[in-house]
């Protein structure tokens, strides 16, 4: 039965999807967001996931177990559509509220599902890489502790802001919109180890732990990264984190190794594909390689 109805989400996905990529404008103008900038291609976006979320609830033998990402989905849709219409009036701003009711009606049908098959794998999503660096290991563990240093090097990462000496307030960018949360550090042991979580209620649910110890023969730093996405069911968490770019284990290796060319070169190196600046952030807007010397 719980499988049937996520098939049915599946449909009402497809038949979404489909709307706001054929007609972007017709569903913005709906939502009361058609004068916004860029509300075409934010909607052709959110009917690209839409019809993610019809292959995953239709094309699976137990479709029930991806209902949380139309969970994850509707959370984006409601946040975006709620500063919407607090920031509309007149006839925009009723349109905006008739949307945002009607993806709140979605979202507890979506939920429901997503909690009729609570009875899956809840163990939390996690992934590990480890790099070797050439620097002394006091050096490499004082500049990860600087957490502002952390965008130079996580690309997914738009800011890090210290709060005080354990908290501190992280802002991500994701395809659609920005995601923020704050994080506490747990446990502390200069120049091992450094290990956090979000804190409770700020929006993303995630924890981490880093640790530095001696290269082989006393030379270098190994750096060690374990994160945990707390997303019900390993399949659902990794589902939900494509949304957002990469999957989570091949962002932390691609991100020790840009960790690596900052300490090692003082900037993460570039080529004629990656002409953008040392910021990690930057690299989102590279342009493919081209010949040098004017070879063909």
């Amino acid at each position: 039965m719980t499988d049937r109805f996520a098939r049915a989400l599946g449909w009402a996905s497809l038949a979404l999807g489909t709307a706001q990529l054929a007609a972007p404008r017709a569903v913005t103008r709906m939502c009361g967001v058609d004068d916004a900038p860029g509300a075409t291609t934010i909607t052709r976006l959110a009917g690209g996931r839409e019809l993610l979320h019809a292959a995953l609830l239709l094309g699976g033998k137990t479709p029930a177990q991806w209902a949380w990402t139309r969970v994850a989905g509707d959370a984006m849709d409601l946040g975006m559509l709620g500063k919407a219409a607090a920031a509309r009036t007149g006839a925009r701003r009723r349109r905006a509220m008739y949307a945002l009711g009607a993806v709140a009606g979605l979202t507890v049908l979506d939920a429901a599902c997503a909690k009729r098959s609570g009875g899956k794998a809840r163990s939390p999503l996690q992934v590990r890489a480890s790099i070797t660096i050439n620097k002394p290991r006091d050096e490499v563990y004082r500049f990860w502790r600087d957490l502002e240093n952390l965008p130079a090097f996580m690309i997914h990462l738009e800011s890090v802001r210290t709060l005080d000496e354990r908290r501190s307030r992280w802002r991500a960018k994701g395809p659609v919109v920005k995601l923020e949360w704050e994080a506490e550090i747990i446990d502390e042991r200069f120049g091992d180890l450094i290990a956090w979580r979000s804190v409770p209620g700020t929006g993303i649910s995630t924890a981490g732990l880093v640790s530095f110890t001696d290269g082989p023969g006393g030379r270098g730093t190994v750096v060690d990264v374990s994160l945990e996405y707390g997303v019900t069911g390993r399949k659902i968490a990794a589902a939900v984190a494509r949304m957002f770019g990469e999957h989570p284990e091949q962002q932390v290796r691609d991100d020790l190794r840009r960790f690596k060319q900052v300490m090692e070169t003082g900037e993460v190196l570039l080529s004629e594909g990656s002409p953008e600046g040392h910021r990690a952030l930057r690299q989102l807007r590279q342009r493919p390689a081209q010949p040098i010397g004017g070879r063909a």
